[in-house]
């Protein structure tokens, strides 16, 4: 068994799949950064992201899948969900192995188990999209914390770039440490170390618009002036907007504290 450790780009495993084809390894586990440590027997391998060998692969799977089959596979590496990497090299082997698009070959489970990690990450980047509250700087300067599933940023930069185009905005993933920033021109991708906790109320003052305070209150009283209380179904709610987005939406933040 080999260890094929890589630096957790989608370049960077591109790259490894063109060494696992290089080297002809046969029994693969990818790790990023580091080795897992629960492989007592195993070989490492180190990759090094070269974008030249990452775009001869890309390149490979052009000629056989489809504008939305490649778009597929990056939805599903952006996922995260365990052995994802495994089952994507699984399906590269597939897809290379045939002169026809195997993208609908569901008796393949690799292409099953992709398209399912696929969906999972289109399903969360649209939830952000919905579900994202900024809240205005004393600098003048929106920002607002999520902690999604999946790594969605790369797919909900573009949205946010068109929808506030002439306001300077900052989204943070929590989760994973790093945010991307529009400076009115262009978005960049930054790097913080705080967590969510650290724009919490008693934070507000110090950070905040004086005028922001208001507008939260504003919003919380408009989202419950719309609620019907006689139409409330709370099973509903929660499918929509799963309870581990609340601590971020200004609207659900005095139900979290009761």
């Amino acid at each position: 068994m080999t260890e094929v450790i890589y630096d957790g780009t989608y370049e960077g495993w591109l790259t490894a799949v063109f060494e696992i084809y290089e080297y002809k390894f046969s029994d693969i586990v990818f790790a990023k950064k580091e080795t897992s440590g629960t492989l007592l027997f195993a070989d490492s391998h180190w990759v090094i992201t070269d974008i030249s060998k990452a775009k001869r692969v890309l390149d490979g799977l052009k000629k056989r899948l489809s504008t939305g089959g490649l778009a597929s596979m990056y939805k599903a590496f952006l996922s995260e969900v365990p052995q994802i990497e495994e089952t994507m090299l699984q399906f590269t082997k597939h897809v290379l192995a045939n002169t026809k698009n195997v993208e609908e070959d569901f008796t393949n489970n690799a292409v099953w188990s992709l398209k399912k990690a696929a969906r999972l990450t289109g399903k969360e980047s649209h939830r952000m999209e919905a579900f994202v509250r900024f809240k205005l700087t004393k600098d003048q300067l929106y920002y607002a914390i999520i902690e999604p599933d999946c790594d969605v940023l790369p797919l909900i930069e573009n949205h946010f770039k068109k929808r506030y185009a002439d306001q300077r905005w900052l989204i943070y993933d929590a989760k994973r440490k790093y945010g991307i920033y529009y400076d009115l021109e262009n978005v960049s991708v930054v790097e913080l170390q705080f967590n969510s906790q650290t724009f919490s109320s008693k934070h507000l003052t110090e950070i905040c618009d004086e005028k922001e305070e208001f507008f939260q209150n504003l919003w919380r009283r408009y989202f419950s002036s719309v609620n019907i209380e006689s139409r409330k179904n709370m099973k509903l709610h929660v499918q929509h907007m799963p309870k581990r987005y609340w601590k971020n939406l200004i609207e659900k933040i005095p139900t979290l504290n009761k």
